[in-house]
């Protein structure tokens, strides 16, 4: 009876802590719905009706409409955006690495976040926005049998702009086959404390994990030679 008690009152317990997640998934659900119906974030969304000078400098394709479409977000007072540039893992060159690189990613990437940046700073809007560009990893120094280039962890290369960043500022340095890093090393631990710094969140910030228990969110220093 003992036995069957006490698994009664775990029941309870998980019902009662079941409830009180579905309460916050609703709260967080309604957030979510109420950006997506606010008619300016609604709009910003319709990149179609832009001036189709703008669209231009931005590319009519995938990046330049998207990174058009996070403009628009951002003034709207959108305070985080995240733009995925790429199709069908266009950007995981496994093969024809250079001529892919050359003749389809990079040119419209380049005009695309040169729009954006252009923009931005016109209106002064670049101060106050951090800009990042990066993947998750980066490539093989070597080229495989496919002149391709496969998946590398140790060195990866990430683009900041904006939000007090110090323009031409180059941080941390590689072999000279680009293969490990050997000065100023950063984390991706250090580049979510630089995004959450950013956004505003306090150094001691916490957030209670699935039995109440705060777990700190920075687990780094955000990238301070940004800055300086």
């Amino acid at each position: 009876m003992n036995g069957r008690l006490s698994l009664l009152d775990d029941i309870q317990r998980q019902q009662r802590a079941l409830s009180e997640s579905v309460t916050e998934f609703a709260a967080s659900r309604q957030q979510a719905v109420s950006v997506l119906t606010d008619p300016k974030v609604f709009n910003a969304f319709n990149v179609e009706n832009e001036d189709s000078k703008i669209v231009r400098r931005y590319g009519a394709n995938k990046f330049g409409f998207s990174l058009l479409m996070a403009k628009r977000l951002i003034e709207s007072s959108v305070n985080l955006v995240q733009v995925n540039l790429g199709k069908n893992s266009s950007w995981d060159t496994h093969q024809r690495n250079f001529a892919s690189l050359k003749d389809h990613l990079l040119p419209p990437l380049d005009l695309c976040v040169s729009a954006l940046l252009d923009d931005m700073a016109s209106t002064g809007l670049l101060d106050e926005t951090l800009v990042i560009a990066g993947g998750e990893f980066g490539r093989t120094p070597k080229i495989n049998k496919r002149a391709g280039r496969d998946h590398w962890g140790p060195v990866n290369t990430i683009l900041f702009a904006g939000g007090g960043v110090r323009g031409g500022n180059v941080i941390g340095a590689s072999d000279r086959i680009g293969a490990e890093p050997i000065s100023d090393i950063q984390t991706p631990e250090n580049l979510a404390a630089t995004i959450y710094d950013a956004l505003g969140i306090p150094r001691n910030a916490t957030w209670p994990d699935f039995g109440g228990r705060p777990q700190n969110i920075y687990h780094a220093k955000p990238i301070n030679r940004l800055f300086s």
